[in-house]
C-alpha cells in the first residue's frame, strides 16, 4: 500500500495527462512517432522526481499510439509508422463520411489493447526478473550480445547494415575514462569528453533531430477538414462485432511487443491481415471495414505496454521508444532489470498506475482533443518544424547549459539523416551506445574471475544459453538475407 500511495502521489496523476496530451499532439503530426515525442521531453525530466519522469514518458508512449490514427483515418497520412495499416480501412471509412466512427473504434480499440498489454507486463515483467537475478556477469554480458543481436538482425532488413550500427554505438561509448583504469580513451584532450557521451544526447540527436532533417525535405502532409472532428464511440452491438478482431490484435500485439526489434508496426500489420484471414466478412476489407481499423489499433497499443517487459525485467530495450525510456531511467540513476524491483520497487509500482491513469487519460483526452489536434497538424509545416527544433535544442541547453551538448545532438542528428539516406537502421546504434557499458564492464569482470580464460562464457550455463540463441538468430539473418536469393 506504500507503494501505492507514493506512486499516485506527487505530480504522478498529472504526469499521466501530460504525458498523454502531448503524446496525441505528437501522434497526430505524421512523422513524428512515439520515440521522438519521448525524446523531445527527455531532457526536460532531469528535474524531476523519479517517478513523475517514468510515468511522463511512458504516458507519451501511450497516447502517440493514438493520436496517430488521426491524421491516419482523416487525410490517409500516418501520424506514427504503427498507424501504417490503419489508413488503409479508416481511410475509406472518412471517404463514405464515417470519420467520426473510425476514430471512435480506434479509440475504444486502443484502449482495449493498452489495458491488456498492461495486464501482461504486470503478471510477466516481475517472474522473469526473478529469474534474471541469478545472472552472474559472463550471463549479462551474454545477454547484452543477445540484445544487440536480436535488435540487429531485426531492424532495417538488413544483417550487415544493423551489426555496422550496433558497432558504431558500441564505440561511441567507448568514449571517456575506462570504467576499470580511470585512463582517458577518445576525449582528444577535451575535457567535455571525459565523462563520455550520455546516451540522451545522441537518442535526442538520431531520434528527433534526424527526423526534422528528413521532414525538411519531404513535401507537406495534407489538410484535415474542420467537416471531420466529430467523434462517435462504437455502439454495443458494434463493439461486439469488434471483439474478434481486438482479440487478434492483442495475442499479436502480444508476442510481437516481448519480442525485441519487432514493434507496433509489425503488430499492426499482422494484425490486420488475420483479422480479414478469420473475419465473417473479409470482403470488406479494404473497402471501409471497422474491424480493419479495430485490429491494428489494438495491436499497437498492446506494443506499448509489452515491449516493456525486456526492458523492466532483462535491461533491454525492444524497440525505439523503450530505449527512449531506458534514457528516463539513467538519467535518475536508476538501472532497468531484475534489480530494480528490490532498489526502486515504488518506480516500477509508479510505471505501472502512470500506464493505467495514461490509458484512462487517453480515453477522456480523446473525447476532447480532435479539432485542437487538427488546428495543429494543419499549421505551416516550417513552422513546426521550427519550433520542434527550437524546443530541442532549448531542453538540452538546459540540463547543464552547455554549448558541446548540444554539439553533440546536432552532431549526432546529421550523422543519424545520413545513416537514415544509406538505409542504415539507428536503433541498433541507440543499442550500442547504452549496452556499451554493460556488455564491457561485465566482460572485464568475467576475464578477472576467469584469470583471463574465455572459455568461461560458454562454461557458464545461461551465458551458453544465450550466446547460442545470439548466434541462432544471427544465422536465421544471414539466411533470411541471403538464403532465400539463391
Amino acid at each position: 500500500m506504500d507503494h501505492i500511495a507514493s506512486a499516485l502521489g506527487g505530480w504522478t496523476v498529472p504526469a499521466a495527462f501530460a504525458g498523454c496530451l502531448w503524446g496525441i499532439f505528437g501522434g497526430a503530426l505524421p512523422g513524428i512517432s512515439p520515440s521522438i515525442a519521448m525524446a523531445l521531453l527527455l531532457p526536460f525530466t532531469y528535474g524531476m522526481e523519479p517517478v513523475t519522469a517514468i510515468v511522463l514518458l511512458a504516458s507519451v508512449y501511450v497516447g502517440a499510439e493514438y493520436g496517430g490514427s488521426i491524421p491516419a483515418i482523416l487525410i490517409r497520412t500516418p501520424g506514427t509508422n504503427a498507424s501504417a495499416a490503419t489508413t488503409i480501412d479508416g481511410y475509406e471509412m472518412a471517404r463514405q463520411g464515417k470519420a467520426g466512427e473510425a476514430l471512435g473504434i480506434s479509440l475504444v480499440s486502443g484502449l482495449v489493447g493498452g489495458l491488456f498489454g498492461l495486464a501482461v507486463l504486470v503478471l510477466a515483467t516481475e517472474p522473469l526478473a526473478e529469474v534474471a537475478l541469478a545472472f552472474t556477469p559472463m550471463a549479462y554480458f551474454s545477454l547484452a550480445i543477445l540484445g544487440l543481436s536480436v535488435i540487429a538482425s531485426l531492424s532495417g532488413g538488413s544483417l550487415l547494415k544493423g551489426v555496422i550500427a550496433a558497432c558504431l554505438g558500441l564505440l561511441v561509448a567507448t568514449i571517456g575514462s575506462d570504467p576499470v583504469s580511470g585512463v582517458p580513451r577518445f576525449t582528444f584532450g577535451s575535457p567535455d569528453l571525459l565523462g563520455g557521451v550520455r546516451p540522451i544526447l545522441i537518442m535526442v540527436g538520431l531520434f528527433a533531430v534526424s527526423e526534422m532533417l528528413v521532414q525538411i525535405g519531404e513535401p507537406a502532409w495534407g489538410k484535415a477538414e474542420k467537416r471531420d472532428t466529430r467523434l462517435k464511440l462504437p455502439s454495443f452491438g458494434m463493439q461486439r462485432r469488434l471483439f474478434r478482431a481486438q482479440a487478434i490484435g492483442c495475442g499479436i500485439g502480444t508476442f510481437e511487443g516481448v519480442t525485441p526489434g519487432a514493434g507496433g508496426t509489425v503488430a499492426a500489420f499482422m494484425a490486420y491481415n488475420e483479422a480479414k484471414r478469420w473475419s465473417k466478412q473479409p470482403e470488406e476489407f479494404g473497402k471501409g471495414s471497422p474491424e480493419g481499423v479495430a485490429a491494428p489499433e489494438s495491436a499497437n497499443n498492446v506494443v506499448t505496454a509489452t515491449a516493456l517487459v525486456p526492458l523492466l525485467s532483462l535491461g533491454i530495450p525492444g524497440s525505439n521508444s523503450a530505449a527512449i525510456l531506458l534514457g528516463g531511467f539513467l538519467i535518475h540513476g536508476l538501472q532497468p532489470g531484475p534489480m530494480l524491483f528490490e532498489k526502486a520497487p515504488e518506480v516500477v509500482a509508479g510505471l505501472y498506475w502512470g500506464l493505467l491513469l495514461a490509458n484512462i487519460a487517453m480515453l477522456l483526452l480523446g473525447l476532447v482533443i480532435l479539432t485542437p489536434a487538427l488546428w495543429l497538424v494543419n499549421r505551416p509545416k516550417p513552422y513546426l518544424i521550427a519550433a520542434i527544433l527550437a524546443l530541442v535544442l532549448s531542453g538540452v541547453f538546459a540540463i547543464e547549459q552547455s554549448f558541446f551538448d548540444v554539439g553533440i545532438v546536432l552532431t549526432a542528428g546529421v550523422v543519424g539523416y545520413l545513416l537514415r539516406l544509406a538505409g542504415v537502421p539507428t536503433l541498433p546504434l541507440v543499442l550500442g551506445v547504452v549496452l556499451g557499458f554493460m556488455v564491457e564492464s561485465n566482460y572485464r569482470r568475467s576475464l578477472v574471475i576467469s584469470f583471463g580464460d574465455h572459455w568461461v562464457f560458454l562454461q557458464d550455463p545461461v551465458s551458453l544459453i544465450l550466446l547460442s540463441l545470439a548466434a541462432l538468430l544471427t544465422a536465421w539473418s544471414l539466411w533470411r538475407e541471403f538464403g532465400r536469393k539463391t
